[in-house]
């Protein structure tokens, strides 16, 4: 896939892991997360903070000015929030999907066995988990992985357990096991691309990977 230019950054990356904006019908300036909306596009991969930075400077009318050809543009004061809303929107919807498909499992005793058994590719814990019931899922995916010993452990979802069990059509979801490899590698993606734009993406491991590949069962 072509990678695309952050308008204010100026890198370049996979469009998948940044964000495009796309003009509605009356100039306003709208996010476009799926990427899906007809015309011209720009893109940004710059964090929440940054972007709010640089609206608040104009740099953003400018960079957008120059990307449309058009310095009429409408710019939302709450573009960086409406942005933040759509990736968790699409993420949440990402786990929806999944869960459908039976590719999720919730229920610390089932995730416990799961993990046990190396069954478990992704483990997911909710913003407001447990901190005691968190270490005792990690440490059951470490035997799975037989990676005793490493700091391999679940990834804390900037999402609480209320909007979890929303997305999922299930009470109380707390912990999340993706069991299909595939899958799992889609929620990274959603999971990443939100975390980045909140400035909360840690350096390792960052999805629930250990620092090394060679775990067997953990797909990278």
């Amino acid at each position: 896939m072509t990678e695309r230019k952050c308008i204010l950054s100026g890198d370049r990356a996979d469009p998948e892991t940044l964000v495009r904006l796309a003009v509605g019908p009356e100039g306003q300036v709208l996010p476009d997360i799926r990427a899906k909306a007809a015309g011209r596009g720009a893109w940004i991969g710059i964090s929440r903070a940054e972007l709010e930075v640089a609206l608040a400077k104009g740099k953003l009318k400018g960079a957008l000015a120059r990307a449309f050809k058009d310095s009429d543009l409408q710019i939302p004061g709450d573009l960086p929030a409406m942005i933040e809303s759509g990736l968790r929107k699409t993420l949440l919807d990402r786990l929806g999907l999944e869960s459908r498909a039976s590719m999720l499992l919730t229920g610390s005793e089932k995730i416990d066995v799961a993990c046990r058994k190396g069954q478990v590719r992704l483990l997911l814990h909710a913003a407001d988990a447990a901190a005691d019931g968190n270490r005792k899922l990690d440490q059951a995916l470490r035997v799975g992985q037989e990676a005793e010993g490493t700091d391999l452990a679940g990834v804390v979802l900037p999402v609480d357990r209320e909007a979890l069990s929303m997305a999922m059509g299930r009470d109380n979801v707390v912990h999340i096991a993706v069991t299909d490899s595939r899958a799992a590698s889609r929620l990274r993606a959603a999971i990443g691309r939100l975390e980045s734009y909140l400035g909360c993406a840690n350096g390792a491991p960052v999805h629930g990977e250990p620092d090394s590949t060679d775990v067997p069962g953990v797909v990278a």
